[in-house]
């Protein structure tokens, strides 16, 4: 099937996209379930799709209250008659601090707590099924449920609906390249969601953790390693199904990579799509991002880093560090090398590089990657999540500014950060061995301004490698 014909395929209908955020309303506003849902991502994208196709906006606003209404009302009405049993199960029985929240939060604005609980983020997903704990009159809860249902749904539903009626305009984006963007950015946000989900279950508090413990304890011989390894402490468990997902991925896209003549067709399609949304301003962005990847700028953001770790005597952090950077420079030649894969276009810095896997994803992933890994490590549990999120957001734009400079493929990109998860992955596996001392105390903002200030100089002042 012709790329652009899949993508019309697979654009929602006007009835399947006003079903969609209703579903996505309830979802956003269901107990607990909320507070793992991008649910205001989900909203904006798809009143933007109904914008961009004329929808009729009292649709919109009527299924967005519908939802958030339903999704409310069953949050209490779980809270009202099933109070024991909701507590004991996941993942409230792993995160009573979630509950502890939203009763502080119910005892400070009483009866409004509802109304404005519905604004407010962290406590949206909770009130409700605390409303109901704390046997809030159900007639009461009903007139905050929609009285606030009413306000929430178009102040949700609004930007992305005119978002959706201006882009076209305003960005200039070809007719058909806007449905790709989306679906683009939806498997980012899919794909960040999995990873940071399945990480936390992958840790000793996590179901998976407990059910392959289970599992393996009932077979004799797996059983004495899972011991042995457990006798350090928690088995590295997000660790080993990182290192297996990322190899097992890395091998199954280069053998599709190099078996396949030339570029893939989904490199041919976005290297279309990066050249029609090209403008002086997105090139230039996407330079500086190129350069902050580079080798020079790895350096500049990691050296303060490097010094601190050398006068503080933080030798085996430092070791791993200098380990990972080596392994990920080594295996991008080596890889280079070995499959010879030209570029689709070569300045004159680059003369000789080949073109998979990339150096600059993979690096920038082992660089975010391990960090986010070193500061969720000194965090409390719960809060782990954000970082993820935030590795991402600094990794996607090193990746993606080398199909701005046009000197890769999107295949190049998958390829270098799924090497990049697999150091990641051997790095901490060694790291977790055994228990390691915390790194604090850190001057982390001493030590993030002067690589912000070296950054900045190399961005300025010296010219790509």
């Amino acid at each position: 099937m012709p790329i652009a014909d899949m993508l019309q395929w697979l654009t929602p209908s006007p009835p399947l996209l006003i079903c969609l955020v209703l579903v996505i309303a309830l979802v956003e506003s269901l107990a607990l379930v909320g507070l793992l849902v991008p649910g205001v991502v989900l909203v904006t994208t798809a009143a933007s799709l109904a914008g961009h196709q004329d929808i009729d906006l009292a649709w919109l606003i009527g299924a967005a209250f519908i939802g958030a209404v339903l999704g409310d009302g069953i949050s209490f009405s779980l809270g009202f008659k099933h109070r024991e049993q909701v507590t004991q199960r996941w993942p409230l029985s792993q995160h009573p601090e979630w509950l502890g929240r939203g009763a502080r939060f119910f005892e400070r604005y009483g009866i409004w707590s509802v109304f404005i609980g519905r604004f407010v983020g962290p406590v949206r997903p909770i009130i409700p099924l605390v409303a109901g704990m704390m046997r809030m009159p159900p007639r009461t809860f009903i007139w905050a449920n929609v009285t606030s249902a009413t306000l929430w749904a178009p102040a949700y539903i609004l930007p992305g609906y005119l978002l959706g009626r201006t882009w076209q305009h305003h960005l200039d984006i070809p007719p058909g390249l806007e449905n790709a963007l989306l679906i683009l950015a939806a498997i980012i946000v899919v794909l960040a969601v999995i990873f940071s989900w399945g990480r936390q279950q992958a840790t000793r508090h996590g179901r998976l953790y407990r059910a392959i413990a289970g599992s393996i304890r009932r077979v004799p011989l797996l059983r004495r390693p899972w011991l042995a390894m457990s006798q350090t402490g928690d088995v590295p468990l997000a660790s080993l199904l990182l290192l297996v997902i990322a190899l097992g991925s890395l091998s199954g896209w280069t053998l599709l990579v190099i078996t396949h003549h030339g570029p893939l067709e989904m490199d041919l399609f976005i290297q279309q799509l990066s050249s029609q949304l090209q403008s002086d301003l997105v090139y230039l962005v996407g330079n500086i991002f190129a350069r902050i990847g580079d080798t020079l700028g790895i350096i500049a953001l990691t050296l303060p880093w490097a010094a601190w770790m050398l006068v503080s005597k933080r030798w085996e952090v430092l070791l791993h560090w200098c380990g990972a950077f080596t392994g990920v420079a080594l295996l991008n030649i080596a890889g280079k090398g070995l499959f010879g894969r030209a570029r689709p276009d070569t300045p004159d810095y680059l003369m000789g590089s080949f073109s998979y896997p990339s150096a600059h994803t993979s690096t920038a992933v082992v660089l975010v990657g391990l960090t986010a890994a070193f500061v969720a490590a000194e965090m409390p549990r719960q809060k782990r999540f954000w970082i993820y999120w935030i590795a991402l957001t600094l990794a996607l734009p090193m990746a993606l500014s080398r199909l701005v400079v046009g000197v890769h493929w999107f295949s190049d990109l998958v390829g270098g950060a799924l090497l990049g998860l697999v150091v990641c992955a051997l790095t901490l596996l060694h790291w977790q061995q055994q228990p390691r001392p915390p790194m604090r105390p850190c001057p982390w903002l001493l030590l993030s301004v002067a690589s912000l200030v070296l950054i900045s100089a190399r961005v300025g002042f010296l010219p790509p490698v």
